[in-house]
């Protein structure tokens, strides 16, 4: 699933030397590795830069019966043409020179201890403003353009079963697999591309795999079979040395909380962890058991890729 890119314009920059204060505009800004040069924002954190959409400050203009000069809600950039508060981390506004990604929708508001909220009144920016970090630097001033280009979420579904890929059986946990991702990235509003592959229970087969996922920036891998003990049950241990970080927590919550009412549960050998910066679930071959895994995992996804992207939501 994917739509087509838009792009915003810049209306203006702005820069305060201070903290909790109304910025100025300035006709240009320079943008470095972190922030706005010269802006008291700046430093290497997930809070750099802030944008506010137009669309935003004219809303609060009807409600307040004023006027709203640019940055007088603390924001770096004032923009045009995109809804910024419905991006997502991860999303990126680019041009030629400049590159910027998107840590964080909003912030904690600060109420009357905020210069800003004691001139203006209240504030925008708690819900509407967001917060970027510059990937790539350069000079911006009002009337550039940058193309927004949305995070698109790469899952790669993989069942492991001799029979299914001898064609002697029907996959069905790899399509519930899929299924329920599309039901989470749409509710969730992300962008997404799934892709589905059958291969045999074959450690070398689900090596390269797995390897070739990873080096194609997918954000996910879920494998499903090949988890139990049998002679042909060989996921968790080819998986589990591929791994750079492995979450145990995620899966002994899963067998402990299923297992109380079904023991047999407690015998699966699923695991979770990350291979560089994509996240790696493997899940037993019933359909039932991957609905349930998924229904523990997803409640982390996020949380976890903003984690391996270095962006501290806590």
């Amino acid at each position: 699933m994917s739509e087509s890119n838009k792009s915003i314009e810049i209306l203006a920059v702005n820069i305060s030397k201070e903290k909790g204060t109304v910025k100025e505009a300035v006709p240009e800004i320079s943008l470095t590795s972190i922030g706005v040069d010269g802006d008291a924002h700046r430093g290497n954190w997930h809070r750099m830069v802030s944008m506010l959409g137009q669309e935003s400050v004219e809303k609060f203009e009807h409600k307040a019966g004023r006027k709203i000069n640019f940055g007088e809600f603390a924001e770096n950039i004032t923009t045009k043409g995109v809804l910024l508060y419905e991006t997502h981390p991860l999303d990126r506004f680019i041009s030629k020179d400049i590159e910027l990604e998107v840590t964080q929708i909003g912030k904690e508001c600060h109420g009357d201890s905020c210069a800003i909220y004691r001139e203006v009144g209240n504030c925008v920016m708690p819900k509407e403003g967001i917060f970027v970090r510059v990937l790539k630097g350069g000079k911006m001033k009002a009337g550039d353009t940058l193309e927004y280009r949305p995070k698109i979420q790469k899952v790669h579904v993989i069942t492991l079963s001799d029979r299914a890929f001898r064609g002697e059986y029907e996959d069905r946990s790899g399509p519930a697999i899929e299924e329920k991702l599309k039901v989470f990235f749409t509710l969730s509003q992300r962008e997404f591309h799934i892709e589905r592959t059958v291969i045999p229970d074959d450690p070398e087969a689900l090596e390269a795999l797995i390897a070739h996922s990873v080096n194609s920036d997918f954000d996910a891998i879920i494998t499903t079979g090949g988890t139990g003990v049998g002679e042909r049950d060989i996921t968790p241990e080819t998986v589990q040395p591929m791994l750079d970080k492995e979450l145990t927590g995620i899966m002994e919550m899963i067998r402990v909380k299923y297992g109380e009412k079904k023991p047999q549960a407690l015998l699966s050998r699923s695991i979770a962890g990350t291979i560089n910066k994509t996240q790696v679930y493997s899940l037993p071959g019933s359909v039932r058991a991957c609905n349930e895994y998924l229904d523990e995992i997803l409640k982390t996804y996020h949380h976890l890729m903003l984690m391996v992207w270095g962006i501290d939501a806590h």
